[in-house]
């Protein structure tokens, strides 16, 4: 589970975010919504452990990562926090499964080919698996970022506008994976966004505003 408190971020003391505590069960779904501009990327962006607040506390299973050093940080986020960013940043010269090879390589020191190609199975890409991510449509290279989240058994997910760039049909299909594997899991997903299609699916919201 991961759970916030009083969190305070500021870039170079000029706009300051005072942002909403929240708390999420392991296997749970919660949204963050709000307009542009309101902080909800810099907000996940904090959850995941790559910028520090201000003050405040974010403990996931029991550990307050906020006062971990930079390298603390990095290593736990690792390990143990999967994110879904806005936009895919693979290695373009390594094909998709060693892509997913390489996530856990660098979290653990072992490459975990069999996850890889269960995860791509789940996802109904496995025949994508010796691609090139350029060579993949945009729901295609989303799905793989799913995986890649996935790979290290995280125990949170977050997931950055995951269906800003799909169509209906993707968008639904995304969110169900994204549902459905988190709780497969037992990981608590944090969906951040401002698409209408997510806000219908799920009651468990909250907006910064």
């Amino acid at each position: 589970m991961i759970s916030t408190k009083n969190i305070i971020f500021s870039y170079n003391n000029d706009q300051i975010f005072h942002m909403p505590d929240i708390f999420c069960q392991a296997g749970n779904t919660l949204l963050v919504t709000g307009n542009s501009g309101k902080g909800k990327t810099t907000y996940l962006h904090i959850l995941a452990g790559l910028l520090k607040p201000t003050s405040g506390e974010i403990v996931i299973d029991g550990k307050d990562i906020v006062s971990f050093s930079e390298s603390e940080a990095d290593k736990y986020r690792g390990k143990h926090i999967g994110v879904v960013f806005q936009k895919s940043y693979f290695i373009a010269a390594l094909t998709v499964l060693e892509n997913l090879e390489m996530a856990s390589w660098l979290a653990t020191g072992k490459k975990h080919s069999k996850r890889a190609k269960d995860l791509l199975a789940k996802l109904d890409i496995a025949d994508q698996a010796n691609k090139l991510p350029s060579q993949l449509s945009i729901g295609q290279q989303q799905r793989v970022s799913i995986a890649r989240a996935l790979m290290n058994e995280p125990k949170v997910l977050l997931a950055d506008e995951p269906t800003s760039s799909l169509d209906d049909n993707n968008a639904e299909k995304v969110i169900q994976l994204l549902e459905t594997l988190s709780k497969e899991y037992k990981a608590a997903l944090i969906i951040v966004t401002h698409d209408s299609r997510i806000k219908q699916t799920f009651t468990n919201q909250i907006t910064m505003i």
